[in-house]
């Protein structure tokens, strides 16, 4: 599974990159972003995000998570494409709100309990269940500022909802950090 997010990652990253020419020439603004994000290193996943800039208002992007550290981090991965709206007056920086979509895999636990009549008695489980991978829809905002240089400080928060798992824990799931990258 992990190869086959990372082959979709990188063939979106090739297609986004063959935009960057408009009859044959580059255009004057850079169009691309590569960022990590910094909290997830520090809660114990690794946490990439690319940008296509479609305009000065609008782009394009994926976040891919992997987690190495299962005890902070409940989600194992997720792969994450999203559109986002800028409201800032330089280039794509300033407030946004996104649309994303989310496949996601998180490690859940299952609570239960009944009543047994006969005897009065309250019973109660758990029962661990591994690698629920489900998919979600959600919006977020955040803010970016960019220096003349093109460094890159972002925080962003987002919310959505898995839509086929609704019995688990993680019916409502999160992304969001503290993103560090370049444009170029």
């Amino acid at each position: 599974m992990k190869k086959f997010i990372l082959s979709c990652f990188c063939l979106f990253s090739l297609f986004l990159h063959s935009q960057d020419q408009v009859d044959g020439y580059t255009t004057s603004e850079e169009q691309n972003e590569l960022k990590i994000n910094g909290l997830f290193l520090i809660l114990g996943a690794i946490e990439v995000d690319y940008q296509y800039l479609l305009n000065d208002e609008s782009a394009l992007g994926i976040d891919v998570l992997f987690a190495f550290d299962d005890e902070t981090i409940d989600v194992n991965y997720y792969f994450s494409p999203y559109y986002r709206q800028y409201f800032g007056k330089k280039y794509a920086t300033g407030f946004f709100v996104e649309a994303f979509g989310m496949l996601n895999s998180v490690d859940d636990y299952i609570y239960d309990s009944y009543h047994d009549e006969s005897t009065n008695t309250y019973y109660s489980y758990s029962t661990y269940d591994d690698n629920v991978v489900d998919f979600a829809l959600g919006i977020g905002t955040g803010v970016k500022l960019i220096t003349k240089r093109g460094f890159i400080v972002e925080i962003d928060l987002g919310i959505g909802r898995n839509l086929f798992k609704n019995e688990r824990d993680f019916t409502i799931i999160g992304k969001g950090g503290i993103n560090l990258g370049y444009r170029f």
